[in-house]
């Protein structure tokens, strides 16, 4: 990973998976303030530093084998509508887990499902991992939704795993391994 600069991917719904770049700081943290964004994924609140500081960190972690993250985007450098990325990489182990948000302007139009799938054939295919995670609270049906049409199987439920802003949800554990059918 670190050799060579992040890849940029198409998604067959018209946007792009692209690294988040300083001038995406406002919507980072913009995003903090969507009340789904805030309730599932703990983000926090960002100043405009802060989310720069993010942006930056992120690149480093690219470059050291650390993490992946994308903008999920209009093409053409738009604007971002959301968050993918791959992190808790074990390159010699060969997993890694997923974590993504989407906006607003990015929901209901397939573009996580799309997402995933894409970043987990590099994963898979071009990078050699062995097995990718998905984890969400039991609550989040939508993020159900994604794993499952995106091909992640349901391996089980853990027990009080991720304290949320309303307290403690039990997660669910979602895994896709090398050779599972891909879901298209």
């Amino acid at each position: 990973m670190s050799q060579t600069d992040q890849p940029v991917f198409d998604l067959a719904n018209g946007y792009e998976l692209r690294p988040w770049c300083l001038d995406d700081a406002k919507v980072l943290a913009d995003s903090c303030q969507d009340a789904d964004v805030q309730h599932w994924n703990r983000p926090g609140r960002l100043s405009l530093d802060d989310a720069r500081d993010r942006i930056v960190r992120w690149e480093k972690r690219w470059r050291t084998d650390k993490a992946a993250i994308w903008a999920i985007a209009e093409p053409g450098g738009g604007s971002p509508v959301g968050l993918i990325g791959l992190a808790d990489f074990d390159l010699d182990g060969g997993s890694a887990e997923f974590l993504y948000w989407l906006l607003p302007a990015g929901r209901g139009r397939g573009a996580m499902v799309d997402a995933i799938v894409r970043v987990s054939r590099w994963a898979l295919e071009d990078l050699g991992l062995h097995r990718l995670r998905i984890t969400h609270s039991v609550a989040n049906a939508a993020s159900c939704r994604v794993a499952e049409k995106a091909g992640f199987a349901l391996e089980g439920t853990m027990r009080s795993a991720l304290l949320h802003s309303d307290g403690w949800h039990d997660e669910h554990l979602h895994a896709r391994v090398q050779g599972d059918a891909w879901p298209w």
